[in-house]
């Protein structure tokens, strides 16, 4: 997300955030705002110097017609789960999305070239802003943005920075840029592509296609370039890596400080090399450190064009996530996406695919989850940590990470093939020996040790509602092919 502000980082929105297991705050109830209230803010912001530039048509045409009470429930929302970077970069920067990125690249590569020459600023790197904010334009955001930017503008926090977001946004549909309905976007405002704030559009956004309008939703050329620019606006040096992946000598101690740059003939005569290491090289005009995880985990050597990574959304997690996916799509090689120390920990994160496949295996133990989309939000987080608690593990940190891929995927996919501690696991758990349990206190777990199957026609699966009084009956939630849902038996009773 281009723009500095806390409030419209995209990390937020989506309940990312890069420190550790913190403390346990429930996301709070969604208010009840006065809709009276709601339109004399608005009267009141018709009126306003702020809005000015904007024709009462324009106006009233896009005005909400009720308040969002949900983004201001976003606004004050302090996740319960919190994400160690290891986490965070392992779902950012998986084999998925380098695939997708090396695509992306080779479709295209003439419009990155032209991009590239006209702005100074490495195709790669434009390519690994794409990919983190909207995962090359699969992600873009259902919030109508006039609806959410109002709201926000007359309750709680921030009331006037938002209604400059509120004012540009009308501004842009004002200005024939963006269609109507294409202003939808994240809680905050972020839109398009590439996740531009209003207020970013209007100073950065560019019409590289030549069509007469600076599209940033639809028109994958002007997003791109318009990312570029705003890299290039913002200190990007053409011909500059972003940095590198280091070694330090051993007893080595620094602070982690980016922003202590220093040549890189310090860093040599200090002892460090690159990750495999080779020689520093000199294309870095001034450099700093930056260790994320500690003096124990991976250490990198960053430059002004990390910094210019920074500024589109102030997180150095983020950008870290973008140089290292750049430089994946670059090598044109998804096979390792680990950086080349490990990170400080026993227990790794996961990815997309993984994260897929502990949501279906919960879906399988009876946990109302929701859908399986890849996203380990705070639903899936707390049936995994009733999971947890259903087998003694300590803590029950609600943690999707790789040891707890190999526990419960190891229990819901049991095979003849499979060598029964084929998924050993830390948490000293037998894996591959019963069927799951659904954890006592979650309302889908009672209703499948509840229910029984009245055999039904294959085209019409259904649910009985027949209690069973055998505590060893139990089944696993099944979705058809048609949508339709049906309990399977998974004891050693009739399948």
């Amino acid at each position: 997300m281009s723009h500095l502000n806390t409030y419209t980082s995209l990390a937020a929105a989506i309940g990312l955030s890069l420190a550790t297991m913190s403390t346990q705050a429930a996301a709070p109830p969604a208010p009840n705002l006065s809709n009276a209230e709601f339109q004399q803010c608005l009267n009141t912001l018709k009126n306003s110097s702020q809005f000015r530039d904007i024709s009462n048509s324009t106006f009233e045409r896009y005005r909400p017609s009720e308040p969002d009470p949900s983004v201001i429930q976003s606004l004050n929302y302090q996740p319960e789960f919190q994400k160690d970077i290891w986490d965070y970069l392992s779902v950012l920067v998986d084999k998925e999305r380098v695939d997708d990125g090396i695509r992306a690249k080779r479709q295209w590569s003439d419009t990155l070239n032209q991009i590239e020459s006209r702005y100074g600023v490495k195709s790669d790197h434009v390519l690994g802003v794409w990919g983190v904010e909207s995962n090359f334009g699969q992600t873009l955001g259902k919030k109508p943005l006039f609806e959410s930017l109002a709201t926000l503008s007359c309750f709680d926090r921030r009331q006037s920075y938002f209604r400059g977001e509120y004012a540009n946004a009308l501004k842009i549909v004002q200005n024939g840029d963006i269609a109507p309905n294409d202003m939808t976007g994240s809680w905050a405002g972020a839109f398009g592509q590439t996740q531009f704030m209003p207020s970013t559009f209007l100073e950065l956004a560019v019409d590289f296609d030549g069509d007469g309008r600076r599209d940033l939703v639809n028109s994958v050329p002007d997003a791109l370039a318009s990312t570029a620019n705003f890299l290039s606006k913002r200190g990007y040096r053409n011909g500059e890596a972003w940095g590198y992946e280091v070694k330090l000598p051993s007893g080595y101690w620094a602070a982690s400080n980016r922003k202590d740059k220093k040549s890189m003939s310090h860093w040599r005569s200090q002892g460090l090399t690159l990750a495999n290491g080779g020689t520093l090289p000199y294309d870095l005009s001034s450099a700093g450190l930056l260790m994320p995880a500690g003096k124990d985990g991976p250490a990198f050597l960053v430059g002004k064009n990390f910094d210019t990574f920074y500024s589109y959304n102030a997180s150095e997690s983020y950008a870290l996530a973008i140089a290292h996916l750049s430089d994946l799509i670059a090598k044109s090689d998804s096979s390792k996406t680990d950086f080349i120390t490990a990170w400080p920990t026993s227990d790794p994160g996961i990815s997309r695919q993984q994260a897929k496949d502990i949501q279906q295996a919960l879906l399988n133990a009876g946990y109302d989850i929701g859908g399986v989309d890849g996203i380990i939000g705070d639903n899936t987080r707390t049936a995994i940590q009733q999971y947890q608690n259903s087998r003694g593990i300590f803590p029950a940190d609600g943690r999707a990470g790789q040891n707890f891929h190999r526990l419960i995927v190891g229990n819901s996919e049991p095979s003849s093939a499979t060598p029964p501690n084929q998924y050993g696991n830390q948490y000293n758990q037998p894996t591959n020996s019963r069927p799951l349990i659904p954890a006592p206190a979650d309302s889908m777990g009672q209703l499948i040790q509840q229910q029984t199957i009245t055999p039904r026609p294959p085209s019409s699966p259904q649910l009985s509602a027949q209690p069973s009084n055998s505590a060893n009956i139990r089944y696993r939630r099944m979705t058809d092919a048609d949508g339709t849902t049906r309990l399977v038996r998974i004891d050693n009773g009739a399948q």
